[in-house]
């Protein structure tokens, strides 16, 4: 149970503490950008089971792979690109640290 707490904390809550201390201004419109990485999930659909408890989904969901994962952050340097970036690497950070618990 921690562990959910933890994964959906990292997912809905990280992007909310970055857009109210560093977007303050526009946190509201930043926080939804950011959220929007949480698209990334849809190539969940694409495996067979569509969930199966104990699969660490890095490297294993395409939009879950080091190739992706490498995009996500060269989107980091290009401002029009940064806020929803900086959404999915936040959503590949959860599911890593989802990951490293699984294999505690």
């Amino acid at each position: 149970m921690t562990a959910f707490f933890i994964h959906y904390g990292l997912h809905f809550l990280g992007p909310l503490l970055i857009a109210f201390l560093f977007f303050r201004s526009h946190w509201k419109k930043a926080y939804f950008i950011m959220l929007l990485g949480m698209l990334i999930d849809l190539d969940h659909l694409l495996a067979t089971p569509i969930f199966e408890a104990g699969r660490c989904s890095i490297n294993f969901h395409p939009l879950h792979s080091y190739y992706a994962i490498a995009v996500y952050l060269v989107m980091l340097l290009f401002k029009p690109l940064r806020l929803l970036g900086l959404g999915l690497v936040i959503h590949i950070i959860a599911d890593s640290v989802d990951c490293l618990m699984m294999m505690n």
